[in-house]
C-alpha cells in the first residue's frame, strides 16, 4: 500500500464529511491502521477513540453492534503494544456486546460483515471480490439496508469490466440491476444515480442516463464525489467544458483528489486531440492543453504514487512534448511499480508499446509489449486493447506485403489469444507458407489442429 497518498485521500475525506452513512467514522479507523502501520501507535489510539465517538453520535442507540469492530481494533492495538491490561477491558466490550446481541458460532453481525467490506473495498483492488463477498453476507441478512445496497453495488461497478464488446442489455447487467435497487431503496444517493447514469450511457441509454446525471447534481451539487462521476459523463458526451467547470469547482473542495486531477487531465488530452481535426491547428494552443493535462497527471501521481493508468498517460505525454528522458523515467516507475503488483503489468507493457509504437518508431519493441500485455489478460480490456494494436500493425503491414511471415503469425497469435483457433490456423498456415523452416508457426498449427 502507498500509505502517505492513502494517508492524504482518508485526511480528505474526514475532512469533507461526505460519503454514505458511517463512511466518515469508517475513515478515522481506516487512518488508525494506517497511523500504526506507520510507526504512530498513539495517534492511531486516538484516531480509534474519535471513530467510537462519532459512530455514536452517528448511530446512538443502533451503534453497540458497530463498536464491536472499533473495541477489536482497541484491543489489537492495545495487545500489539504491550499494554495487555487495556487490550482485554476492549476485548470484555466486545464479550459483552456479543452476549446482548448473539449470533450462531459461524455468522457475524451484518455490521461486522459490512465494516469487513467496506475494509477490503478502501484498501486495495485486489481484495474487490473479498468484498463482495461480505456485503452479499450482510445482505442476507439485511436485505433492505440502504448501506449494504450501496456498497454491493460500488463493489460490482469497480469490478465489472467496461469493454466495449458486451452480450448482456442494460436490464440484465448485474451492476445496473444493484445501481436501480440502492437508488430505489435511497432516492437521495447522488453517488448512486451518477454510477447509474454512466453505466446506462454505456448501453446507449442516453436519455434515462442525462436525467439521472441532472437528479444526482440537483441532489450533490456540493459533492465531490458526485461531481466527478458527474464531470467524467459530461467529458463522455463531449460536453468538456462543462466537465472542466465542474471538476474545478470540485477541486475547490477537494484538493487532494488524484482522481479529480485526472480526469481534468482527460479533459485537456481531449480539447489537445479535437485541434487535430482543425487544419491548419494553432500548435501554441495545442502546447497549451498538452501543459495542462500534464500539470494534472503530474498532481494525480503525486498524490497517488501508484496511480498506474495515470502514470503510463504521462509519460506518453511527456513523449510527445519531446521529453524523452522524464518519460524514460516515468517508465522505469512504472516497471517498478508492477514489480510490486503483478496487475499492473497489462498497463505497463500497453502504455510501453504505445511510446515505441509512436514516440521512438521501433516497431518490433512495441510489437514486443503488445504481445506481452495480450498473453497476461487476454480477455481484460488492456489485453483486448494491445490485441487491437497488434491486429492494426499486422493488417498493415499485410496490405504492404502479403507474404509478410511475421505480419502473418503475429494476426495467428492474436487469433489464439482470443479463442479463434480457426482463424489462427489460417494466419499461421499462410505464415507457414511464406517461411516453411520456422518451428514457431509449425508447432503452433500442430497444437491447434490438436485443439480443434
Amino acid at each position: 500500500m502507498d500509505l502517505e497518498g492513502l494517508s492524504t485521500r482518508l485526511q480528505d475525506h474526514m475532512d469533507l464529511g461526505f460519503g454514505q452513512r458511517g463512511a466518515v467514522e469508517r475513515s478515522y479507523s481506516f487512518l488508525a491502521y494506517v497511523r500504526y502501520h506507520q510507526d504512530r501507535p498513539k495517534e492511531a489510539a486516538s484516531l480509534l477513540s474519535q471513530s467510537e465517538e462519532k459512530t455514536r453520535e452517528c448511530f446512538g442507540e443502533e451503534s453497540e453492534r458497530r463498536l464491536i469492530v472499533i473495541y477489536g481494533d482497541l484491543a489489537w492495538l492495545s495487545y500489539h503494544t504491550g499494554d495487555f491490561t487495556q487490550s482485554d477491558k476492549y476485548w470484555r466490550r466486545v464479550e459483552d456486546i456479543l452476549e446482548k446481541y448473539p449470533t450462531g458460532s459461524t455468522v457475524l453481525h451484518p455490521e461486522v460483515y459490512g465494516e469487513k467490506a467496506w475494509t477490503y473495498l478502501k484498501f486495495s483492488k485486489l481484495y474487490y471480490p473479498k468484498a463482495i463477498s461480505c456485503f452479499l453476507k450482510a445482505l442476507e441478512l439485511q436485505p433492505d439496508d440502504s448501506e449494504w445496497n450501496a456498497g454491493y453495488a460500488i463493489a460490482l461497478y469497480r469490478t465489472e469490466p467496461w469493454e466495449k464488446e458486451t452480450s448482456l442489455k442494460a436490464e440484465d447487467c448485474p451492476v445496473v440491476k444493484q445501481l436501480r435497487r440502492a437508488s430505489e431503496i435511497n432516492p437521495a444517493d447522488g453517488v448512486m444515480l451518477a454510477l447509474l447514469a454512466l453505466k446506462l450511457s454505456f448501453y446507449q441509454k442516453h436519455e434515462e442516463a442525462e436525467s439521472l446525471m441532472e437528479r444526482a447534481l440537483e441532489i450533490g451539487p456540493d459533492c465531490p464525489h458526485v461531481t466527478r462521476y458527474a464531470a467524467k459523463y459530461l467529458r463522455q458526451q463531449d460536453q468538456v467544458d462543462r466537465s472542466i467547470d465542474l471538476l474545478k469547482r470540485a477541486l475547490q473542495r477537494s484538493s487532494q483528489s488524484a482522481f479529480i486531477h485526472h480526469q481534468l487531465a482527460l479533459c485537456y488530452k481531449t480539447k489537445k486531440i479535437a485541434l487535430v481535426n482543425i487544419k491548419p491547428y494553432n500548435k501554441k494552443e495545442m502546447q497549451r492543453w498538452r501543459r495542462l493535462a500534464i500539470h494534472h497527471l503530474e498532481e494525480a501521481v503525486r498524490l497517488k504514487p501508484s496511480f498506474v493508468i495515470a502514470m503510463g498517460e504521462l509519460a506518453l505525454l511527456y513523449a510527445e512534448d519531446k521529453d524523452m528522458s522524464r518519460a524514460e523515467e516515468m517508465f522505469q516507475a512504472l516497471e517498478m511499480s508492477s514489480e510490486k503488483d503483478e496487475s499492473n503489468r497489462p498497463f505497463v507493457h500497453f502504455y510501453y508499446g504505445q511510446f515505441h509504437q509512436y514516440h521512438t518508431k521501433k516497431e518490433d519493441l512495441a510489437i514486443k509489449h503488445y504481445t506481452k500485455g495480450l498473453l497476461l489478460t487476454p480477455e481484460a480490456s488492456e489485453g483486448k486493447r494491445c490485441a487491437t494494436k497488434l491486429k492494426q500493425i499486422a493488417e498493415r503491414r499485410v496490405s504492404k506485403d502479403a507474404d509478410d511471415d511475421e505480419a502473418l503469425g503475429l494476426l495467428g497469435l492474436v487469433y489464439r489469444a482470443e479463442g479463434d483457433r480457426r482463424r489462427a490456423v489460417e494466419y499461421y498456415e499462410k505464415a507457414l507458407a511464406c517461411d516453411p523452416d520456422k518451428d514457431e508457426y509449425l508447432s503452433a498449427v500442430f497444437e491447434l489442429r490438436m485443439e480443434l
